[in-house]
């Protein structure tokens, strides 16, 4: 056998029906779709329509709500903060607050206030001013000679608008 002979077995592939080229076809007329209406057209289909029955989707009971006033923190961990500093984003001299973070281009906006989690370790003295922190963020920060201040969140908002005023 030569790859010229090579041919699919017979019947392996079928000619597709040619649709709508008249009545003795037998796919003539209508073209399958049956008759008239919105269904018989082309490009149109009604999704979730259940024939007049309530949908499903409406019969199913609703569950749960979306707080509008949710507070949504930005978070940073020990690991970023130090590698922030050891690529001389930050400086660890000053205190370490969300404008200085943004600045320093660590994060991209404050939100409602920055949150310190404890993830990696932190090697270098720094004051960090945060709006919320995890105990061992604290616990990892004095140990390595550093402090953590933990403003409100309403003196953090008002920080936030004297930033927009002075702009």
């Amino acid at each position: 056998m030569k790859l010229n002979q090579l041919r699919d077995n017979p019947g392996a592939r079928k000619k597709p029906i040619t649709v709508g080229r008249g009545i003795g076809s037998g796919k003539g007329k209508t073209g399958g779709r049956g008759v008239k209406g919105q269904k018989a057209r082309t490009g149109v289909a009604i999704k979730g329509f259940e024939g007049g029955q309530m949908p499903l989707i409406r019969r199913m009971p609703k569950r749960g709500f979306t707080n509008p006033h949710k507070k949504v923190y930005t978070i940073i961990n020990l690991d970023t903060v130090q590698e922030a500093i050891d690529s001389k984003k930050i400086s660890a001299s000053k205190p370490v607050d969300a404008a200085a973070l943004i600045a320093g281009g660590v994060i991209h906006r404050a939100n409602d206030g920055v949150s310190l989690l404890a993830k990696g370790e932190l090697k270098t003295k720094v004051t960090l001013v945060v709006t919320r922190a995890s105990a061992a963020a604290i616990k990892a920060v004095e140990k390595a000679g550093g402090a953590v201040e933990v403003l409100p969140a309403k003196v953090n908002k008002l920080l936030k608008e004297k930033k927009k005023a002075s702009k």
